[in-house]
């Protein structure tokens, strides 16, 4: 019976198995990722959370196919990345935009890379357009955009594309607090409408609590995936509430239980 079970099982749309990653400076050798393990379902939003130097970013790179393991396997759909693609999505903290485009047309690049009719085109920017709340800026540049459209912008480009999985390197990190939190609201908003699956990295333990699913903890020296905490809280998670400090006191403290053994 459970092997039949098992056998059943959807399989993950991410699945990173016993991955390394090793670096070469020079001739001192860094050792990014050890061991890595994690299954991600189709529709969860994942926060990792850790230090500076944990491999958070290096174990989204992976994801994307940015970067290739230097050991193990990174399985979508149980089939290896190799490359980046347009089911997966990247957006950084710099929002990495196209300053010569206007908001329409940074938002129809994928669909016109990949051969779409015009009226489609049309149609899939307007949808995202207005999803994140920019119609008034449809024909304004980059640099005539606030941060936080900016970063809407970025997310809605990658919607367009089709992606499957959008993976967000601190995409909030540059921003003032109340846009932050501006922004928390609508990608969760964006996350329920869409049905995505999203992993996003993050520093800050009270933002991967209020967005996440399941909050992976990775340590540093090399990176390793401490914990991996599902939350039950419902959703809209209320910062101040005893429920959710709980969490962040735990949290918080296998953090700075990573900080002792380091300096030990």
């Amino acid at each position: 019976m459970a092997e039949t079970e098992t056998l059943s099982a959807p399989l993950p749309i991410i699945d990173i198995r016993n991955v390394s990653k090793t670096f070469w400076l020079g001739e001192q050798k860094i050792e990014a990722l050890s061991g890595a393990n994690l299954e991600i379902r189709k529709g969860e939003f994942i926060c990792l959370i850790g230090a500076s130097g944990c491999g958070k970013s290096t174990l989204l790179r992976i994801m994307a196919g940015f970067e290739q393991p230097s050991s193990g396997e990174a399985l979508m759909w149980g089939k290896p990345i190799t490359e980046p693609g347009p089911s997966r999505g990247m957006v950084f903290q710099d929002y990495a935009l196209f300053p010569w485009l206007t908001v329409r047309n940074n938002i129809a690049f994928g669909p016109k890379s990949q051969g779409r009719s015009t009226g489609e085109v049309k149609d899939i920017c307007d949808r995202f357009i207005e999803m994140v709340g920019l119609q008034k800026f449809a024909n304004a540049y980059p640099h005539q955009l606030s941060g936080g459209m900016r970063q809407r912008v970025a997310i809605a480009r990658v919607l367009a594309n089709d992606a499957e999985l959008v993976l967000m390197d601190e995409p909030f990190g540059a921003l003032d607090a109340m846009t932050r939190e501006r922004l928390q609201d609508e990608l969760l908003e964006i996350w329920e409408r869409t049905k995505l699956t999203v992993v996003f990295v993050t520093h800050a333990i009270e933002e991967a609590i209020f967005l996440a699913d399941r909050v992976v903890v990775m340590s540093p020296g090399p990176g390793r995936i401490d914990s991996d905490n599902r939350l039950t809280l419902p959703r809209p998670r209320d910062v101040a509430s005893p429920e959710f400090n709980e969490i962040r006191r735990d949290l918080s403290a296998r953090l700075h239980s990573h900080h002792g053994k380091k300096a030990a």
